[in-house]
């Protein structure tokens, strides 16, 4: 938690730095957001006091922590997007229809009292996406048929009480080629990576570093253009979490903060190219990928998973 209040606190003197005209008042309103007069605030501190950290989060980088009630709600959402997962994964064979996926998905989260996110989510037509080999991310489920050696990913968003929680894996049908083991593998490994970064005081930046540094090591790819996001309160919040980058940038990562971590790892070269659809992004040089996603909590010493799977 230290180290979180320094880095704000140096961020905070490269402003000061960069507006040295500007002087704050005993009887302004003080500069974390707050709403306190200054006098009654930061004034004299070394570091801000916790209570104004939602502020600080709000105002700085319009990033909206969570409260304990907050995070029950969302972890809520999240059980019964892995409840889902298993009535998905007891079906899952060579020959299956992928509108069957959604049928499931669809039906078991309307049992339940929740609503499927990506609905109807500026106009995308299904309740899951099921991206299949070459298929990156927002793939549409069809009449295309699962067939044996395949990869499929299955992307799950629930919408429960109001509150989100999202995930994906990436699956095997039947009997999976060498190619297919080894960028599971890799995706499955990247998610590891990238959550084992997070705790306060570090950045957003340092989750998508050791995520290419893995991915790269293993010669895959890291896909640039979607990205991890906050989320609970809306299908898509602030903070953007990209999943390559440098160590140490970034928004300074405090308990609170709820986001997904869903690295995207290709086979090949990271490029990629969107179909007719225009929602369906494909590796543009056919090469297999991968994507394993979880919505994870920072804690005050590290991370909550709030849709854990083993890894």
């Amino acid at each position: 938690m230290q180290r979180l209040y320094q880095t704000l606190r140096n961020n905070r003197m490269m402003m000061k730095q960069k507006k040295k005209s500007v002087k704050i008042g005993r009887n302004d309103a003080c500069p974390c957001g707050s709403g306190k007069k200054h006098k009654n605030c930061c004034m004299g501190r070394s570091t801000p006091p916790p209570e104004s950290l939602k502020q600080i989060y709000q105002k700085r980088y319009n990033v909206r922590l969570k409260s304990a009630a907050d995070v029950e709600k969302i972890r809520q959402a999240g059980e019964l997007v892995l409840s889902t997962f298993r009535e998905v994964e007891a079906v899952l064979r060579p020959g299956l229809v992928t509108d069957e996926i959604n049928t499931i998905v669809h039906d078991f989260t309307i049992r339940h009292g929740a609503i499927p996110a990506p609905l109807n989510y500026r106009g995308f037509p299904k309740s899951v996406c099921v991206s299949i080999n070459e298929v990156i991310c927002h793939g549409i489920p069809g009449p295309r048929t699962l067939e044996d050696g395949d990869i499929v990913n299955i992307d799950i968003t629930s919408i429960l009480d109001g509150y989100y929680a999202d995930a994906n894996q990436t699956y095997f049908i039947g009997t999976p080629s060498d190619d297919a083991q080894k960028i599971v593998r890799v995706a499955r490994t990247c998610l590891k990576e990238g959550l084992a970064m997070i705790q306060p005081g570090n950045g957003i930046g340092d989750i998508g570093w050791a995520i290419q540094q893995y991915a790269e090591s293993q010669g895959c790819s890291v896909v640039r253009e979607f990205v991890g996001h906050g989320v609970g309160f809306d299908f898509h919040e602030a903070p953007q979490v990209p999943h390559f980058g440098r160590k140490n940038t970034g928004v300074p990562l405090a308990p609170g903060m709820v986001f997904t971590v869903e690295p995207m790892i290709n086979l090949g070269h990271h490029r990629l190219r969107i179909l007719e659809d225009k929602w369906t992004a494909v590796t543009a040089d056919g090469s297999l990928s991968a994507q394993f996603e979880q919505t994870v909590l920072v804690t005050e010493d590290g991370y909550d998973s709030l849709t854990p799977f083993e890894l």
